[in-house]
Order: C-alpha cells, then structure tokens, then sequence
C-alpha cells in the first residue's frame, strides 16, 4: 500500500495541563497527534487513521502559519493545488488572513482586509466596499479569479462588479490569496492569481456554537450597519444591512457618494456517510444575495459629478465529497445572475438612456484524485456557460425584450490533469490546463505549471514555480463603444507566463518569507487614450508585451502569545512596448511600491507584563504606504502624475465571551488622496461598533 512520507507526521505533546480547549489531552498518558486543516471548497477532511493525515478537497489553499501559537506544530502548511497536499508540503506560498486578524482589523468591508496583503492592489472609487477594484502583482482587476468557498464567482460582465459579496465580515473564516498565474487551479480569468473567501463553517450536530450574532455600528458620514447571523444544526444564516450619506456633493449641492444596501448568505451541510459502508460522502450548499445602490460620482467621468450605479447579485452552489476507498471525487454546480443598472446623470433617463445589464453564469465541474505507486495524481474537467443581455453589450438580439436590445453567450470547456511527486523533504508538482472557448471560435490551448520546494531542516524551506495562464475579455472590453468609448469584439485572450522563487523561515515566534518573480505577458488589454487628440476616445486595445519584475519580503513577530507586529514591502518595474502619449486607465498604473506594517497589542500586558490571560483590550494600528505609476486627466483636461500617499488605521477593541465594544478610525490623519484620478477619497473616518453572541 502506498504511503507517503509526508504522513510519517511526529506527534505533537503538550507539556502542560491548562484551561484551554486542548488541555484534557495532556492527561491521557497518551500520544495525541494533531492537524490544523484548511480547506476552501470543502470544509471537511477525513482521514483513515491518526497516522495519515490528508486534507482531502480541490482547489485548496491554506495558511503558511501556525494556527496555534501556544502549540509547537510540525509545519502545517498547504498550497493551493488540484490534488490537495498533506500538511508541510505545499510547494508554493499563499497568504492568508485569518479569522483573528480579520476581527481585529480597522475595516468596514471585505475588500479593505485584502489591504493587508502587500502583493494585493486595492483601488476603491468609494467606502463601505462600495466599488472596489483589486489586482494582483501588477496586473487588473479583470485578471483575477475571486472564489467564494471555492466556487468561481466572476462577474463576465465586468471586474468592477466581482466584490459584490453576498456574505458579512462576521461570517468569514479566512482570505486566501494565491500571487501568480494560476490557471492549471482555477482555470480562465486566473491570469495573476486568485482571491479565496472562505466562510465558517455551519455547525455540526451536538456542537456548542449553536446561537444568533448581533452587530451594530455607526460613524462618520450617516454610516449605520446592523447585521445578524444564525447557526443551527447543519445550518446558518446571515443578514446584513448597511447605509451612508456619503462623503462628498456634486457642484449642485446633491449627495453623490452615498450609499445603501444589504445581503443575505445561507449556507449548510449533510453528511451522507454510514458506519458500515465504505463509501463516506458530503454534501453541502450555499445561496446569497447582494443589493446595493451608490452615487458613482465621478467614477467613470470626470464630467459627470451625479453618476449612480445599482447592483443585484444572485449566487446559488451545490458542492459534494465522495470517497470510494482512495478515490476521491469532488462535483459541484452552481448559478450566479447580476442586474446591473449604470446612471450617468442620476435619475435623468429622459436626458441620458441609463445602461442596463443582465448576466447568468452557470458551471459544473469534476475533481478527482488517488494516491498510488508513484505519487497522488489529480484529473478533472469543467463547463462554464456566460450569458449577457442588455442595452449596448452584445449583438443585436433575435427577440428583443424590456431593456435588453442585444446579448452575447459564450462558453468555456477545460481539462487539468496534475501530478504530485512527494518525497520526505522535495515536493514536485506538475500539471497543465487545456481549455477550449467558443468565442471567436478559439481552438484548445495548452497552459502547463510546475511548483518544486525542498526543506532544509525543521524551520527552512526554498521554492520556484513556473506557471501560465490566460484571461478571456470581459463583455465590456468586447463591445462598450458608448461616452467617449470605442471597443473591439475581436480582442485576443491575454496570456501570461511567470517564474517565481523565494524561500520562507518559520518557527513559534519568527515567520519571515522573501521571493522575486518575473511575469512574462502579451495581449494583454487596457482602455488607452491617444493625449494628442483633442477629440481622442477610450479604446480597448491588446497591449503587445509587458513585463513585470517583483521582489516581496514580509515579517511577521510574535513577540508574545499578546502581541504580534508584521512588516511587508512589495516592490514591482513594469516594461511595456507602450507609447508615451498614450493613457492608461488600468494596466499601466500599478504599485510601484506598497508598504505595510500592523501591530495587535493586548494593552493588559503593558500594565501587567507577567500575565498568561489575554486581556480583553485589544489595540491594532495599520499602517501602508504606496507609491503608483501612471497618471490621469482631471476635469480641466490637464494630465496629472498620482503621488505617493500614506494610511493609518487604528481599531481598539474590548471584548469578552458574550459581547464586544470596538471603536476604529480609517485615515486616522485624515489625508486627502486617490485610489483613481477625479475621485478623491474620504478624510478621517470614525465608527463605533457593539457585538453580542448568544448561544442555545
């Protein structure tokens, strides 16, 4: 029978008795091994015996850290792969932000936490998460996949529109971030990597963390939210709502930030496995909806300060584990519709038509893996059908009906295949991608990855990869050709190729990694304008080459089981075959350099430095600076550089078992800065914030 060496795990003693939940082991008198397991599309692993520990699920990416700080763990790190890897072989590195950081954050969405990661471009056009652009290493918004528990939830239409999450912060467990092309994982639109937000699991039965969790906070700018969640058996439930008067008036003295919406996320689990059977399988589901409604400013002109954009988003998945002896397949289906509705002259129809826009997104898709006599391999396909309606995405429709005139349907079919050569300290990872698209009649393509890593000793371990991927063109790119916009349907696919190597240090109080990498890409697409031309328009264009070379070093320091203080800086030289007189509106704008550093302090070590207990205090200051290439054309048609700008964010929570009182600013100086040219971004930002947990 094949065993891996992997598996020959040392086992984990704790040295003393104490009150936490692990403590009852310390007095068995026996070996007690344990696993800190992370999986995205399933939150569920099984394992045959103590001595085998797998983690059985595909994609997968999980935390390079301990998870326990306490507890002296043998490296319990995971990447994200086809054929899930047992823990400490994970060839590539993934950033992850965990539950505790993601409550101890001064933030108000989802897309501020992914500010935390210094390869991770946040580009917002308003707060509250309102419209939010985020790329990875250099690149777009539209050349990043976002998984929500793993399932692909990728707007077609546009990347603007991707962060429309139907969940709330309290129910997220963990981000994932994977850096670099990853498309023999997550397949088109993983140009330069993906986004994974992973909820918590729904309870089990007979656990304890049956209950209801209320939150409600307030602040500067009319801001209110209230949110409420519900764990039963098998289940759970949330319920969001938030509202702002905005931050800024157009010209006309009209509110033109503001802001309301809510969203409801239900997920759940079943498990199908019986004592006596040697088939043991997992079903679980999810469903959520996002409505949001905000005054776009000036998000898409500079001459219109009462642009207004609303967002309906529908997301439906079914997701199930089977295991028949080593045989594991993974299915899951899912459905995602959006309405979007774009005004640029708020609630003047009569003079300006508004946009409309209605998408459907329906995929299925197979994993499966084995172990066997030369490793674990992993093979698998999927479907994916996008479909758009509207009034000026498309081609004209054959039956025209309410707002929608013309519409487009394509359609995605891959194959992967990935093997796993696994040895006690080298991991080698090989796979490729063959994906097919109907559009413009694109014929199967090949798109290859390999990931090798080698520990040295208990603390070291070195990597390299090298990776490719492709991007299809969003409905946008493809056909809006409307206020100042020309653009072409025959756009190529973007493609890009990239090498990566670092090396990473761990152990129970120092976690430091270091890489470079070098991207390699062509086709890629951008709205440019020709600055020459009085009349000049956006025009959507395949770039020819650009290439990208990086270097990342981060820090993180636990200098106590009560403060921990972590230091990052990314750093990113782009080369393009690019005219000067040509502007930019996404590719050729990127960090050339971010910065960021966080300190979570509990103050009752300061007043008592002996102490054991976690005070209830807690203090966390975020700081990140960032320097971006590129510049815009601000209203009076002069061309203007960005400039480097700097953030701090501060939070101060008191917390105990039943309740929480927090009171956070954003901007803490209040500096006046852009994340895009014409639309600057709010001061300081206070919100105070109460949250209660009751259980039954």
């Amino acid at each position: 029978m094949y065993k891996p060496l992997f598996n020959q795990r040392k086992a984990l003693r704790f040295r003393q008795f104490s009150r936490k939940r692990y403590a009852l082991y310390a007095c068995l008198g026996k070996v007690v091994t344990i696993g800190v397991l992370s999986v995205a599309t399933l939150r569920a692993a099984a394992s045959t015996a103590a001595d085998d520990l797998t983690v059985a699920g595909t994609p997968t990416m999980v935390s390079d850290s301990v998870a326990d700080k306490e507890a002296t763990l043998d490296d319990v790190e995971i990447t994200g792969s086809r054929a899930p890897l047992a823990l400490g072989q994970a060839a590539r590195m993934v950033t992850v932000l965990t539950r505790n950081e993601i409550q101890a954050a001064p933030v108000q969405s989802i897309n501020d936490l992914l500010k935390m990661a210094v390869g991770v471009d946040v580009r917002q056009r308003g707060p509250i998460g309102a419209q939010t652009d985020v790329s990875i290493r250099g690149g777009t918004s539209e050349q990043i996949t976002i998984l929500l528990n793993g399932i692909n939830i990728c707007d077609p239409q546009t990347g603007h529109n991707a962060f429309d999450l139907p969940c709330d912060l309290s129910d997220i467990e963990r981000i994932e971030v994977l850096e670099g092309p990853a498309g023999r994982v997550f397949g088109t639109s993983s140009l330069v990597g993906a986004i994974n937000v992973v909820t918590s699991s729904s309870p089990k039965l007979g656990e304890v963390r049956r209950g209801l969790n209320v939150r409600m906070e307030g602040g500067s700018y009319g801001y209110l939210s209230a949110a409420t969640k519900l764990s039963i058996v098998n289940s759970q439930l949330s319920i969001n709502y938030t509202r702002s008067d905005g931050y800024s008036r157009s010209k006309a003295g009209a509110l033109n930030s503001d802001y309301q919406g809510g969203k409801v996320f239900y997920q759940g689990s079943y498990s199908l496995t019986t004592h006596h059977s040697p088939l043991t399988s997992t079903i679980s589901w999810q469903a959520g909806l996002s409505i949001k409604g905000f005054g776009s400013n000036t998000f898409y002109s500079a001459k219109f300060d009462e642009q207004y954009e609303k967002t309906t988003k529908l997301y439906t998945a079914l997701q199930g584990e089977m295991t028949i002896g080593k045989l594991h397949i993974r299915p899951a289906i899912y459905w995602n519709r959006g309405y979007d509705r774009f005004e640029l002259m708020r609630g003047s129809e009569d003079k300006v038509p508004f946009n409309y826009h209605r998408t459907d997104v329906f995929g299925i898709h197979l994993n499966s893996w084995f172990d066997w006599l030369l490793g674990r391999t992993a093979l698998g396909a999927e479907f994916r059908n996008e479909d758009i309606v509207s009034t000026n995405l498309g081609e004209p429709l054959n039956e025209p009906f309410s707002h929608y005139k013309v519409g487009l349907n394509r359609s995605n079919l891959s194959f992967h295949l990935e093997h796993n050569i696994l040895l006690k300290r080298f991991t080698l990872s090989a796979g490729f991608i063959a994906v097919k698209n109907t559009w413009n009649q694109m014929p199967f393509t090949l798109y290859p990855g390999v990931d090798a890593s080698y520990r040295i000793g208990s603390h070291w371990k070195v990597y390299a990869s090298y990776n490719s991927s492709l991007r299809m063109p969003s409905f946008t790119e493809l056909y809006y050709s409307v206020g100042g916009h020309k653009a072409d349907k025959y756009l190529k696919p973007e493609e890009l190729h990239a090498v990566e190597g670092g090396v990473r240090y761990g152990n129970r109080w120092l976690t430091a990694k270091a890489s470079i990498f070098h991207h390699h890409a062509r086709n890629m697409i951008d709205w440019v304008m020709d600055t020459r031309d009085p009349d000049g328009v956006w025009q959507s264009v395949n770039h020819t080459k650009v290439n990208t070379l990086g270097q990342e070093i981060s820090l993180t320091s636990h200098l106590s089981p009560l403060t921990s203080i972590s230091l990052a800086y990314c750093h990113l030289h782009q080369q393009k075959q690019e005219a000067d007189y040509l502007q930019s509106q996404y590719s050729l704008e990127y960090l050339r350099h971010k910065v960021t550093t966080q300190l979570t302090l509990s103050l009752g070590s300061i007043l008592s430095p002996l102490t054991t207990h976690l005070s209830p205090l807690t203090l966390t200051i975020g700081y990140r600076w960032q320097d971006r290439m590129g510049s815009y054309t601000n209203v009076d048609g002069e061309v203007c550089d960005y400039h480097p700008y700097s953030v701090v964010d501060a939070r101060l929570d008191w917390h105990t078992d039943s309740y929480q009182l927090y009171l956070e600013a954003n901007n803490l100086t209040g500096h006046q800065y852009v994340d895009y040219g014409n639309v600057p971004q709010p001061g300081c930002w206070v919100t105070v914030g109460a949250k209660w947990h009751l259980t039954f």
